[in-house]
């Protein structure tokens, strides 16, 4: 068993066509299917359904390919404990971000890796926050950025910033002359949800949800959608408060707090606990830092470097 073996399954489950595979990994069809059946004789089993199209994985096979990425993971980490300062600050970076962040922390990180270190090449992709420790834990992404906490033992959080929530409100006569909104009563209002698919929130939902977190009330997504849709149809939404920036100023006018309590919520950079890239870490922690207020940071990130 090698390597380039592990490689080579990973690149077909990815691909899911030999023919792709082999193009990604720059060998010919015949050699990496050839590598494959050798390492399917050695382990005495078939990872590969070939004939289907496109090529489907076994049960056996699923479980050997999740395996042989976290093999992978770690042979890269391996060879990254021997890397140069300069080569640390180069190559692939693969991010997964909640969709309510994504607008926020995605134009400005790319711009600031394009401008001060060009050779890390930024893969940021939409996740839920399952997906993303499903993906960490898996090791098919490098980082994930969440709302904290996290809970779960193989995940390292580091806190970045912290956020207020606030209600956009159409345009609504009586819920206009209202200066904020008290958190309490928002069962009393119309609220649009991304939860489970765009809806109004029904009253009895509000009454049984209403004190958990910010995520499990509205799970957020494209805050945009929702101000059309409130627009159109009256009612309100809830945005976090580094989506404000993007609006316009007519949009602005429409916003109150939501106090007594107020809705917040802490973002983290979430890692697997063995994870040792250091400066790569380090470098994209002060990328997010050009994407928000310095008033917004936690504590943990207000300093130059952060270890491990």
């Amino acid at each position: 068993m090698t390597l380039q073996q592990l490689e080579y399954i990973v690149a077909v489950e990815e691909y899911r066509y030999f023919v792709k595979a082999a193009e990604a990994c720059h060998v010919t069809q015949s050699t990496m299917s050839l590598m494959i059946k050798k390492l399917e004789d050695e382990l005495d089993v078939s990872i590969f359904k070939r004939d289907t199209h496109p090529v489907e994985v076994t049960a056996t096979g699923q479980k050997i390919i999740e395996e042989a990425k976290l093999v992978l993971y770690h042979a890269k980490h391996l060879v990254e404990l021997t890397l140069s300062e300069k080569v640390l600050s180069a190559g692939p970076l693969k991010v997964g971000m909640i969709s309510t962040v994504a607008p926020v922390l995605m134009p400005k990180t790319f711009g600031y890796l394009k401008t001060f270190y060009p050779d890390i090449k930024l893969q940021a992709l939409e996740m839920r926050s399952a997906t993303i420790i499903d993906c960490l834990k898996k090791a098919e992404i490098d980082m994930g950025i969440l709302t904290a906490p996290v809970y779960d033992k193989d995940i390292l959080e580091l806190p970045l910033y912290h956020e207020r929530f606030f209600a956009y409100i159409a345009d609504d006569e009586i819920l206009s002359k209202h200066e904020s909104i008290l958190r309490d009563h928002l069962p009393d209002y119309p609220l649009w949800v991304m939860k489970d698919g765009i809806r109004l929130l029904e009253k009895k939902d509000m009454v049984y949800q209403y004190k958990d977190t910010y995520e499990e009330m509205y799970e957020g997504g494209r805050v945009g959608i929702l101000i059309q849709i409130a627009n159109e149809n009256g009612g309100m939404a809830i945005l976090p408060e580094t989506h404000l920036k993007l609006l316009g100023e007519k949009a602005m006018e429409r916003l109150r707090p939501v106090v007594a309590p107020e809705i917040s919520r802490v973002i983290c950079l979430a890692m697997r606990k063995d994870y040792i890239h250091e400066k790569m870490m380090n470098i994209f922690v002060k990328a997010v830092k050009s994407c928000i207020s310095p008033e917004l940071y936690e504590p943990a990130i207000k300093g130059e470097y952060i270890k491990l």
